[in-house]
């Protein structure tokens, strides 16, 4: 349990339990990177393990959750001060891509 919530494995519907932690390097103004620590949880049944991923990231993103709502609503571009380490416009294209399938939002 996390603050009060059943953990359930999104695979078969097993008990999770706490595993470890691990550290994830996430990108953030001025070209700094900040380590976040998240939760690993294991399934009793089907044995897989399972990231909880905090609201400031994005699953399989490198950049802050701040920065990617940033550009793509528009206030950071690649002209705004402290955001030096922009974003290719590659990968801009594929956030916009799955934010308009509804996968980043």
């Amino acid at each position: 349990m996390i603050q009060g919530y059943k953990l359930e494995c999104p695979y078969c519907g097993g008990e999770l339990k706490y595993y470890d932690q691990v550290n994830r390097m996430v990108k953030i103004e001025n070209g700094n990177v900040k380590r976040i620590k998240m939760k690993r949880f294991k399934c009793k049944k089907c044995f897989k393990i399972h990231r909880l991923i905090p609201e400031e990231i994005f699953p399989f993103k490198q950049y802050d959750a701040e920065i990617i709502r940033g550009v793509l609503d528009g206030t950071i571009t690649n002209e705004t001060l402290g955001f030096e380490d922009y974003p290719s416009e590659t990968t801009i294209k594929e956030w916009k891509k799955e934010h308009d399938k509804g996968k980043l939002d």
